[in-house]
């Protein structure tokens, strides 16, 4: 494959970038929200890695099940479901219904991820799977960004139901753009198609599949304490508006999105190997920049930091889940377990950090965060040292 195609590639973009636009706006709103009702650091931690749970749960089903029945149906109905479970944050006015809410929430959210990246990786051109995935999560980072900064603006102006409105208008524009511009799923050229699902036992033998699914998880666990904690550090510890606090979670994400590019087009050149680990370590010194924090501006610096070290590492990991996804036949499944590897990490980190908050203060969870990265580090260099030409 030498070309790409270009309606469906935008059509996913466009798409992904809306609906991530969406949930970005109640991310620095969420665990502030919480502490209003009185929730503590585990329950803060629950909001969160409740939707990683129930998607971690899905993830497997849905990823091999596109592998098999076609992407555009899942993708649909996932962006669909997103739309209605969005409303329902309206009438969440306690702390188990905010539970609820972003359990089932998470189940939507596995028909969506994995399936457009598996899309995505399926009309990837060889040799440009670092870039390609480097575009296409630009769809992913820049609506991140913009997502917590318009959040803590419309928080601040009209109020957190606005908020919760704009999730859910924007999950609809996508549904609206995928029904419409994505070909029938008879239509896409999906290597499994019609065939029985390549068997788990094949793809947990590939060690480099493995230890990019550690990486991921233990990456994202540093995402679940910045993304669950830092709003309540910022607002608790510092004092800050909701805009700030949004402005710093955009920082982060904004800034690896932007990196995106330029090392997707260095990894398919340079060794994605050694990117991931330079990411990692970059990351796990903003985790302990952000625990040593003083103020607004050392922490707008560890925020850059992080979004450098993500930049670096998560191109060259969707590249080679992009390389692996080919090799084995079964693109679903690969980009399913990466996307576990996610929702694990949000719930691994956001517990985990909320159970530390509540023994030994807000700044311990961020020296966690550091810990993890490391061990990421460790373990991906250990899982993938047999493998040449990484």
């Amino acid at each position: 494959m030498n070309k790409i195609n270009t309606k469906i590639f935008v059509t996913l973009f466009i798409a992904m970038f809306v609906t991530v636009t969406g949930v970005g706006i109640v991310v620095p709103l969420l665990p502030v929200y919480a502490a209003t009702l009185g929730a503590g650091g585990f329950a803060i931690g629950m909001i969160f890695g409740g939707f990683s749970l129930t998607r971690s749960i899905f993830l497997p089903v849905f990823g091999r099940l596109s592998d098999i029945h076609g992407r555009k149906p899942f993708l649909v109905a996932g962006l669909f479901f997103y739309f209605l479970i969005s409303l329902f944050f309206m009438l969440a006015h306690n702390v188990y219904a905010l539970i609820v809410v972003r359990l089932v929430q998470g189940v939507a959210s596995a028909l969506i991820m994995p399936v457009a990246q598996a899309y995505v990786g399926e009309i990837t051109p060889r040799g440009k799977e670092g870039l390609t995935m480097g575009i296409f999560n630009m769809s992913i980072f820049i609506g991140l960004s913009i997502g917590p900064l318009l959040g803590g603006v419309i928080q601040d102006h009209f109020g957190l139901n606005t908020a919760f409105g704009s999730m859910a208008g924007m999950a609809f524009i996508a549904f609206l753009l995928s029904l419409t511009m994505l070909p029938k799923a008879s239509s896409e050229k999906i290597a499994s198609f019609g065939r029985a699902p390549v068997r788990w036992g094949l793809i947990l033998a590939d060690p480099v599949i493995v230890s990019m699914v550690l990486f991921r998880f233990l990456y994202t666990s540093c995402i679940g304490v910045v993304w669950g904690f830092l709003p309540v550090y910022g607002s608790v510890e510092f004092d800050l508006s909701s805009s700030a606090i949004g402005f710093l979670v955009m920082l982060g994400v904004s800034v690896s999105g932007l990196m995106h590019i330029p090392m997707g087009f260095l990894s398919d050149r340079w060794s994605k190997k050694k990117m991931v680990m330079a990411g990692g370590v970059v990351v796990a010194l903003s985790m302990v920049m952000m625990g040593r924090a003083g103020g607004f501006y050392d922490l707008f610096a560890a925020s850059m930091i992080f979004g450098v070290g993500g930049g670096i590492s998560m191109p060259a990991v969707m590249a080679l889940a992009v390389v692996r996804g080919n090799r084995s036949k079964a693109m679903g499944t690969v980009m399913a377990m990466i996307t576990i590897g996610h929702s694990m990490g949000m719930l691994t980190g956001s517990v985990f950090a909320g159970i530390i908050m509540d023994l030994a203060g807000l700044e311990m969870a961020f020296f966690l965060g550091g810990v993890l990265m490391i061990t990421g580090v460790v373990q991906f260099y250990m899982g993938t040292r047999r493998t040449a030409a990484l």
